[in-house]
């Protein structure tokens, strides 16, 4: 098993590891400026020894990462190919 960056940060199997490995998604599917700044910020502050994010932003980092999944972009990815 390899080792990343998140484990030396929180262990693996953390709620919080979760969060911050979406982090850089977020920042490329943010809906509006704020959700852009808000998860660069956190990807930032992530890198500081023993940090923890509030309540307020883990609930704010919860639920932009749940809307990646619940909200999908408005341009489609894919193509459809029917025979």
């Amino acid at each position: 098993m390899t080792q990343t960056r998140l484990d030396f940060i929180v262990p693996a199997d953390s709620d919080l590891a979760r969060l911050l490995w979406h982090m850089p998604t977020v920042v490329s599917h943010a809906r509006s400026e704020w959700a852009e700044g808000f998860a660069k910020s956190i990807i930032r502050q992530s890198r500081r020894r023993n940090w923890r994010p509030s309540e307020k932003q883990l609930g704010t980092m919860r639920r932009l990462v749940s809307e990646l999944f619940t909200h999908p972009r408005e341009e489609s990815e894919f193509q459809v190919i029917e025979d």
